[in-house]
């Protein structure tokens, strides 16, 4: 594995299991087994280091629920997948919640750079429940279903268990 995505893995891993703030540029330089010329010849600042996390993370991520909801026939059979797929990501052992709040919840309001990456990664969810829905051209339904797919990822990782998507999924069939 090359230098620059042994940091990225390993920066990923930490940001993700101990959070941002909580994880320090020499803790990722030991864990990733590089010299700190390295990390700062491929990311001048933790800033960046974090940007680039953001971005492989929205790309991995975006790609799945595409494989996901790609695998299904009709619009309530693809958004009754990204809720069964939410369950799945809950009950895996390191589950943490999602990437991209947990970093919202970090970060200082006004770095905007940061905060336009999380924003634009969370339209992409909304954008894929408003395309699934284009047949029927309820935007409106769209909405709702990502506030309702936000507010169960953000209440199982503070609950740490499932229910909160079950019992969300459950509204998410009755609305459809």
């Amino acid at each position: 594995m090359d230098t620059k995505k042994k940091i990225e893995n390993t920066a990923a891993r930490l940001f993700y299991e101990q959070g941002y703030n909580s994880t320090g540029i020499n803790q990722i330089i030991a864990e990733a087994g590089i010299a700190k010329a390295s990390l700062y010849a491929h990311f001048p600042s933790k800033v960046d280091l974090l940007k680039s996390y953001l971005r492989n993370t929205s790309v991995s991520s975006n790609e799945v629920l595409r494989s996901i909801v790609n695998q299904k026939q009709t619009p309530q059979e693809k958004v009754l997948s990204i809720f069964d797929f939410l369950v799945k990501f809950s009950n895996q052992t390191n589950f943490n919640g999602c990437h991209f709040l947990n970093i919202a919840a970090e970060i200082p309001q006004n770095n905007e750079g940061v905060l336009a990456l999380i924003q634009d990664q969370k339209n992409k969810i909304r954008e894929l429940f408003i395309e699934i829905l284009a047949p029927i051209h309820n935007e409106a339904l769209a909405d709702e279903l990502y506030i309702l797919f936000e507010g169960a990822l953000a209440s199982s990782k503070v609950f740490k268990e499932n229910w909160t998507i079950e019992a969300t999924r459950r509204i998410v069939e009755k609305l459809l």
